[in-house]
């Protein structure tokens, strides 16, 4: 049964257990394995990734059977039905609406004292896309990844995702990628798609950055793999914070709960509300709702372990909560959302109001649904146009310029014990100097 609390001691432990859910002795022993992994791609290329293919997804693979083919992305489109690709292609107009708004743009600045600055920013030349298909088929992942990174000029797209039976990808997801505009993709999943993209094979093309969400496996190898190639984050199962007061329906409070519990395991769904009426009602809408439902032990295990519902003093007091426990997604489904919403500092995304679950920024809405998690919401961002783009610094000093700012170039440069930094300056200020 999902569990209500109301002693404000129990409440803050709680939140930590659950936002350190994946901090234990089975995660070293994970990226030990994982580290195996990498090891052997990086000696062995294709032969290390069709072994460990094998291994873990239990798909027997040639190399030639590791890139899928033109026949095999056109033979989708006869496969997913009408309803399904409009509604895939109203996600791209959406998702690429809303992040053709977050392009920044380059500038340069001409001072008044002869010196020009300025901002250059350029796509990396080759993202890779990870794209998830253990437990459940995600062609909204592969939108959400591959549509920022062809907003942001990446010229080209390479995506892996994990074989299913009979070395099948869905065909949702093989639409959804042609949709989105990826170029290449490889049935391949794991951390051995992690370490094919970060140092290359035969087959697959080593890539500048890799974006997607995935397993621990996937999510151990990407944190070992970064500095090799960027990352977008380490996304881990999600979770979602609502507040809600005693307007709140607790039917859609319950759904959305199970919303997210159903989606992993380790998911995490929490309920903040002044109102002990309403948390009595959530928790048996709850046990109602699962009835029949198709993921219902595992659903069950997710709110057995991560699930809780707290009975706060104050909406402000809710607030102070969620700030601490940096939720991914935030649902404000209290009678005013826009006076609450000053009070939260951090959250991945925040849906406002009774009319906006969770799930529409899923699917649908256009802000990317790769977000923090795990508290990081307290410094991180969610995936967006950004992520697929670095910038260079643009600095120009005329020479009167250069000679304003000499003395104190000096000045710095010694005090670090660097002199030849300020012979650099010394040899262009000087008219007498002369080409060596």
């Amino acid at each position: 049964m999902l569990r209500i609390i109301t002693q404000q001691a129990d409440v803050r432990s709680e939140l930590q257990r659950i936002c350190d859910r994946t901090h234990n002795e089975q995660v070293l022993h994970k990226e030990a394995t994982v580290r195996e992994v990498l090891q052997a791609v990086k000696r062995q290329g294709d032969k290390a990734v069709l072994h460990y293919t094998a291994e873990f997804d239990h798909q027997i693979l040639k190399p030639e059977e590791l890139r899928v083919t033109g026949s095999e992305l056109d033979a989708a489109y006869q496969q997913v039905s009408q309803q399904l690709l409009e509604a895939i292609r109203l996600a791209c107009r959406q998702i690429e609406a809303f992040h053709r708004q977050r392009i920044p743009k380059s500038w340069v600045h001409f001072g008044n004292d002869e010196v020009v600055l300025g901002k250059r920013y350029t796509p990396v030349d080759r993202v890779g896309i990870y794209v998830p298909g253990s437990r459940a088929v995600y062609p909204s992942t592969v939108l959400m990844n591959a549509i920022p990174a062809k907003v942001a000029g990446v010229p080209q797209l390479v995506m892996v995702t994990p074989p299913g039976s009979g070395k099948i990808i869905h065909p949702a997801v093989l639409v959804a990628a042609q949709e989105a505009g990826v170029q290449e993709i490889y049935r391949v999943g794991g951390a051995q798609a992690i370490a094919a993209l970060a140092y290359g094979t035969k087959t697959i093309p080593k890539v500048d950055l890799i974006a997607g969400p995935g397993n621990i496996y996937v999510t151990l190898a990407k944190k070992l793999v970064y500095g090799t190639v960027g990352i977008d984050s380490l996304a881990g199962p999600g979770e979602v914070l609502i507040i809600a007061d005693e307007t709140a329906n607790p039917v859609h409070v319950a759904a959305d709960m199970l919303a997210q519990a159903e989606h992993d395991p380790m998911a995490a769904a929490i309920l903040l509300t002044t109102d002990p009426a309403l948390a009595k009602n959530v928790q048996l809408a709850v046990e109602r709702q699962l009835v029949d439902r198709p993921k219902r032990t595992l659903t069950e295990k997710a709110l057995a372990h991560y699930g809780l519902i707290v009975v706060v003093e104050s909406l402000q007091a809710a607030a102070e909560l969620c700030n601490e426990f940096a939720p991914e997604q935030l649902e404000l489904e209290v009678e005013d959302p826009w006076t609450l919403l000053p009070l939260i500092r951090h959250a991945g995304a925040i849906f406002m109001g009774y009319s906006t679950p969770k799930v529409v920024g899923e699917y649908i809405a256009g802000p990317n649904h790769t977000l923090p998690t795990f508290g990081t919401a307290r410094y991180a961002s969610p995936v967006g146009v950004e992520t697929f783009l670095k910038h260079s610094s643009i600095i120009q000093y005329t020479p009167s310029a250069l000679g304003k700012v000499a003395d104190a170039i000096n000045a710095l440069s010694s005090v670090e014990g660097f002199p030849s930094r300020a012979d650099s300056i010394r040899r262009r200020i000087q008219k007498e100097d002369k080409e060596e």
